[in-house]
């Protein structure tokens, strides 16, 4: 069978259908792959959701990186001076989409450190920093929200923000949510994380606070996909050969008559 499968005849064919088994292997290797990384996220997305509301003030900050969509409590100042709006942000209305902005503010903790506060959705209209003063709150504030990442440029899928002209102290519009670079024109030392405020029923006006926990991945399918590659490569294996073999016997037979 070996020098069948390699004979100049079939040579090429056995290259191809090799190569063919190899790319529904790690396709379903790939799969596999998606599973796990889809089940352990839900894992993490179960945790945080069953883990108590944590006190930023009682917390280590550096430990807060891995517990992304958790909740958690702060209280402190806003300084509103330094507040960014993040672009291409879009509100569900009842007729359809919206575009407009999410208003982040840096909250000014007990210790002097700060954590960036995604306030909510604001419309294209108020997209000046002299409309922002409407959402002004002043003296010391109590919010509730979770925990998260921001996303590196590549995964964000929005085009990184520009460098700073010479003369110029800071943007007020951004396309993603870079700590280190915000941290360029933020006074305050930033925490690794910033917090996105839970909707709050007691307030019906803008900023419109989404819904901040994503869906669970679903990871149901990916195994059935796997399992769909690998047979298609043991179909491939054993396959091949069977029809070889058969494609020889039936050339033999023709040949005898």
């Amino acid at each position: 069978m070996f020098r069948l499968l390699f004979s100049r005849r079939w040579w090429w064919t056995t290259l191809l259908v090799a190569a063919a088994i190899a790319v529904t292997v790690l396709l379903g290797f790939w799969q596999v792959g998606r599973y796990q990384v889809n089940h352990a996220f839900n894992n993490h997305l179960d945790a945080m959701q069953a883990a108590p509301t944590l006190d930023l003030a009682s917390a280590d900050p550096a430990g807060l990186t891995g517990m992304e969509y958790r909740a958690v409590t702060a209280a402190g100042n806003y300084d509103l001076a330094h507040q960014v709006a993040i672009r291409n942000q879009v509100w569900e209305q009842t007729w359809g989409q919206d575009v407009g902005y999410d208003l982040l503010t840096p909250l000014v903790l007990a210790d002097g450190r700060a954590v960036l506060v995604d306030r909510g959705w604001i419309p294209l209209v108020d997209g000046t920093r002299a409309a922002w003063a409407q959402f002004d709150q002043t003296g010391t504030v109590h919010i509730q929200g979770v925990i998260r990442l921001p996303a590196a440029p590549e995964m964000g899928g929005g085009v990184p923000d520009p460098t700073l002209a010479p003369g110029q102290t800071g943007l007020d519009f951004w396309n993603l949510v870079d700590l280190k670079r915000l941290q360029v024109q933020i006074p305050h030392p930033l925490l690794p994380f910033y917090i996105q405020l839970s909707p709050d029923p007691s307030q019906a006006g803008l900023p419109y606070r989404a819904v901040p926990v994503p869906e669970p991945a679903d990871d149901g399918s990916n195994l059935g996909y796997a399992t769909v590659w690998y047979l298609f490569s043991l179909l491939l294996f054993f396959g091949y050969p069977v029809y070889l073999k058969k494609q020889t016997e039936g050339t033999s037979i023709s040949s005898k008559k």
